[in-house]
């Protein structure tokens, strides 16, 4: 029996450099930066004031009503404004919508952190008594699906995955293979994140995680792999791709902007918060996706990067490329996009396949920008600083989260 084929056929973002998907393309295609200094907290007395952050966000703008937007953590608004995007962009009808076959799968790995902080601070200052009865529903991961769920009528199934800076990538790989086994035709794949919280920053300043060298010229900030990279910027928004069985698509006339042909995961089994060194465990996860996909190292054109900005990580991801693809990995375009996003978390992986697929779409290869001093251990072709054309029929894009998760996803130019 011939194995389902999955394509995208609806895209929407919320992210630092764009509140949607076009906004985001044209940013990314420019190379514009969005960080900046933080705003959404007193940062005066972290190490750490700047971040990647979604300005001037509102809710009614995105077809969310404030009041359901009153009871919802930013993660949660962020995940429905997208998917309200996505839904509109792939012609999605209300039944198609509430058809049992017709679910959503969220990566996000932190939650409602702007929850925990405020209810926190009130908990200590207040008593238990002053603690919304909200709280605990709006902060908890799962309430992002559930609410889009609810918003939507999606009653197929409503996943939350939570594989820290890799759920974005693995819900789109739970989600393929939902659609694939059958027991979906339609599901949401997205992922979101808001952690640009004074508790959150200062935790991950804490771990020396976060670039503090950059607060006086934040748009310098993320420079995943140039030798003086020095940690990664905290960035937030939210991601939705619609994925969907070929011939349902066909059927009504779906506009199909890729096929997404395979995913791997892998875990390392090595550290809580650092990668494996070699890069072995990684490379797994890439080895998997292409045979998930069918496809050879020689087939693959790009890789949009994890690229964090922190020493351990490129360097990793580096010499993950060599093992998965041999010499074939001197030959590809390699850029990480989080030079521009910052790292959004649960919602990078998502936000970084949207960017794969429409390079794809328009034959350009995103740049990583501020890379100004090469770095001996990683000695590949990064697309420095300014896009370049070129075809592109298979990308591969990676997502690698504290605790040793590895998601890689294969995106392939759509052929009958």
């Amino acid at each position: 029996m011939d194995r389902r084929r999955i394509v995208i056929t609806g895209m929407g973002a919320v992210t630092p450099v764009g509140k949607n998907v076009n906004a985001l393309w044209e940013s990314i295609k420019q190379g514009k930066c969005g960080v900046g200094p933080i705003t959404l907290f007193d940062a005066s007395t972290s190490s750490v004031k700047i971040a990647a952050e979604v300005k001037d966000f509102k809710p009614e703008d995105h077809g969310i009503d404030p009041k359901d937007a009153g009871r919802m953590a930013r993660f949660t608004q962020f995940l429905l404004a997208a998917s309200n995007e996505a839904i509109a962009d792939a012609k999605l009808t209300e039944d198609d919508l509430r058809a049992d076959t017709t679910g959503i799968v969220a990566g996000c790995g932190l939650g409602g952190m702007d929850v925990i902080d405020e209810t926190f601070t009130q908990y200590i200052a207040r008593g238990k008594r002053r603690v919304s009865p909200l709280a605990m529903p709006e902060l908890i991961p799962n309430e992002g699906a559930a609410n889009v769920s609810i918003a939507l009528g999606i009653t197929g199934c409503a996943w939350t995955i939570a594989t820290a800076c890799a759920s974005g990538t693995d819900a789109i790989g739970v989600a393929l293979d939902a659609v694939r086994s059958g027991r979906l035709d339609v599901c949401l794949a997205g992922g979101s994140e808001s952690g640009i919280t004074e508790y959150s920053i200062k935790s991950f300043a804490g771990m020396h995680a976060l670039t503090d060298k950059f607060n006086d010229c934040p748009e310098k900030a993320s420079r995943p792999f140039d030798k003086d990279r020095s940690g990664f910027v905290m960035g937030e928004g939210g991601a939705v791709l619609i994925l969907e069985e070929l011939g349902h698509a066909k059927a009504r006339g779906a506009h199909i902007y890729a096929e997404l042909a395979g995913y791997g995961a892998s875990a390392d089994a090595y550290h809580i918060t650092s990668p494996k060194p070699d890069g072995e465990g990684c490379a797994k996860a890439f080895m998997r996706a292409m045979k998930d996909a069918g496809v050879t190292a020689e087939d693959i054109d790009y890789y949009n990067a994890h690229g964090t900005s922190t020493h351990l990580n490129d360097m990793t991801e580096t010499a993950m490329l060599k093992i998965a693809l041999g010499e074939r990995a001197y030959k590809i375009k390699v850029s990480s996009t989080k030079s521009m996003t910052g790292h959004c978390v649960g919602a990078a992986g998502v936000c970084e396949a949207i960017i794969s697929t429409l390079a794809i779409r328009d034959s350009f290869f995103p740049a990583t920008i501020n890379y100004e001093t090469p770095d001996p251990e990683c000695d590949l072709d990064y697309v420095p600083n300014k896009g370049v054309e070129g075809n592109i029929d298979v990308a591969a894009s990676a997502s690698l989260g504290f605790g040793g998760h590895n998601g890689v996803v294969i995106i392939k130019k759509f052929a009958e």
